[in-house]
């Protein structure tokens, strides 16, 4: 599964029409920077937004830093004349609605809260770049790979979401998903939650998970930190979420690959 999301985000798209063709497209938001650069011609793309190139939050920081960026302000798009911007459901209404009365067409894209939904993702940003083929290809070769998961029982290990200050995600969520995918049970799900929360440092010792997903430490001290690092904690193996666990992009498989090679390590040593 990792190397065929690796293929995936690497694969030079066909030309089938040449940019001066397709309409030239401004992004706002950092999941639709990433199916932007997926899906469109490399000159179709105007700009992107300044989070596009951070390694901690895009998937395709690297290949971002070959793309102007924008500062989201609707003066500065408008200068650079985009056919389309497209933007998050939940991106600034404010800018959404002056694009739109300058005369700008703009297409906003849900929020993926479920690895089910990738492939839908893709087929949008294709039919909205006039890149209907090169999405197509995309969204079936992550379909052929979703087709080959495994249901989940109560024997599957227990993973716990426990991030700084004891936030955690539940069920409705893109983590879950890509949790559950990957061969492991969700203890959030098993405390009744939806959505994201707070879990204690007392529940997690309480219902000893068998793993524990969190983020890498920054630089510096953060008391808002200390809870992921508890000694009583010290017995259950971490790993650490990424980029690809961020958006519904093709890039959730490695996400998956993490979680089903970190499920193998626990059954193995049981």
């Amino acid at each position: 599964m990792r190397r065929l999301a690796t293929s995936i985000l690497i694969a030079l798209a066909p030309i089938w029409a040449s940019a001066d063709e397709l309409p030239r497209v401004v992004s706002v938001n950092l999941c639709t920077d990433q199916l932007v650069m997926l899906i469109a011609d490399p000159g179709q793309i105007v700009s992107l937004t300044e989070l596009s190139d951070d390694p901690r939050s895009s998937s395709l920081a690297r290949e971002a830093e070959l793309f102007a960026k924008n500062n989201a302000r609707a003066e500065s798009i408008a200068i650079t004349t985009p056919d389309i911007v497209v933007a998050g459901a939940y991106s600034d209404p404010l800018l959404i609605d002056m694009l739109r009365r300058i005369g700008i067409e703009v297409v906003q894209f849900s929020l993926t809260t479920t690895i089910d939904e990738v492939p839908e993702q893709l087929r949008k940003m294709g039919e909205v770049l006039n890149r209907s083929e090169r999405a197509e290809y995309l969204a079936r070769e992550f379909e052929t790979e979703l087709s080959k998961r495994t249901e989940i029982d109560d024997s599957a290990p227990m993973g716990a979401f426990f991030y700084p200050n004891g936030f955690t995600l539940g069920e409705g969520t893109l983590s879950h998903s890509i949790l559950t995918a990957g061969g492991a049970r969700n203890l959030s799900v098993d405390l009744g939650f939806s959505g994201n929360g707070r879990v204690s440092l007392e529940q997690m010792v309480l219902n000893t998970p068998d793993f524990l997903i969190s983020s890498p430490k920054y630089s510096g001290f953060s008391q808002s930190e200390d809870v992921m690092t508890h000694p009583a904690l010290q017995a259950a193996p971490v790993m650490y979420s990424s980029a690809d666990w961020v958006c519904g992009t093709p890039a959730v498989l490695r996400a998956v690959s993490e979680v089903k090679a970190m499920v193998q390590r626990i059954t193995t040593a049981q």
